[in-house]
């Protein structure tokens, strides 16, 4: 594993005194569970970031609090949505030998059978609940759907095979499908319901004294 993240205890501030902290390149932080007393701290935006690049989402780490390394995950963190600094990151202090419970996403790789075809690809499912130890968390899970003709599917039962962690969805799940092109019948009849269910918004006239 690599070199521990450093970071740095703080005292509870305002507002302000977090805003200067980030103005710094500082992110406050919380690290928290396993044999950890919730510690608010500050670490380095850049190391912080370097960790993420490093380890995936759900990778496991040292955090150094006080002189004590740790072995952590990044809970969650906040960024601002305009600048896509880090402000606010919760770290979970873990046990690297018990299993845990996160949402992994699911990567699609390759082009179907089906959408070469003209079929469309489908993702009803986005993410996966694993049970894993740490060590054993994928960053992501890869499915290939390049064998996929029109009309075919993949669902959960097709991914358990070969893995070091339990998916706790339930076998019946589908992860992606390839369904036939609509036809231009489908379409029009598509656009006469949604107009059917388009309202006309009621127009109040303004009655005589009601105006300001």
């Amino acid at each position: 594993m690599s070199t521990a993240l450093q970071s740095e205890k703080r005292e509870t501030a305002p507002q302000s005194a977090l805003r200067q902290l980030r103005q710094e390149g500082k992110v406050p932080s919380v690290v928290y569970g396993f044999k950890t007393d919730s510690t608010s701290i500050t670490v380095e935006e850049r190391d912080l970031i370097k960790i993420i690049q490093e380890h995936g989402r759900n990778g496991a780490f040292k955090l150094d609090v006080g002189g004590k390394k740790v072995d952590v995950m990044l809970s969650d963190y906040q960024a601002d949505v305009l600048t896509g600094k880090v402000e606010h990151a919760d770290f979970l202090s873990i046990n690297m030998s018990e299993e845990l419970e996160v949402d992994v996403t699911i990567h699609l790789t390759g082009e179907s059978v089906g959408e070469k075809a003209g079929g469309v690809v489908q993702q009803p499912l986005w993410e996966v609940k694993v049970k894993a130890k740490p060590s054993d968390i994928p960053e992501h899970i890869n499915v290939d759907v390049s064998k996929l003709d029109v009309g075919e599917a993949i669902q959960i039962s097709d991914l358990r095979a070969g893995a070091k962690y339990e998916i706790l969805n339930e076998d019946e799940e589908t992860v992606v499908l390839i369904s036939a092109p609509r036809t231009e019948e489908e379409l029009e009849a598509l656009d006469e319901e949604t107009a059917s269910q388009t309202v006309e918004p009621e127009v109040v006239n303004e009655k005589d004294g009601d105006k300001e």
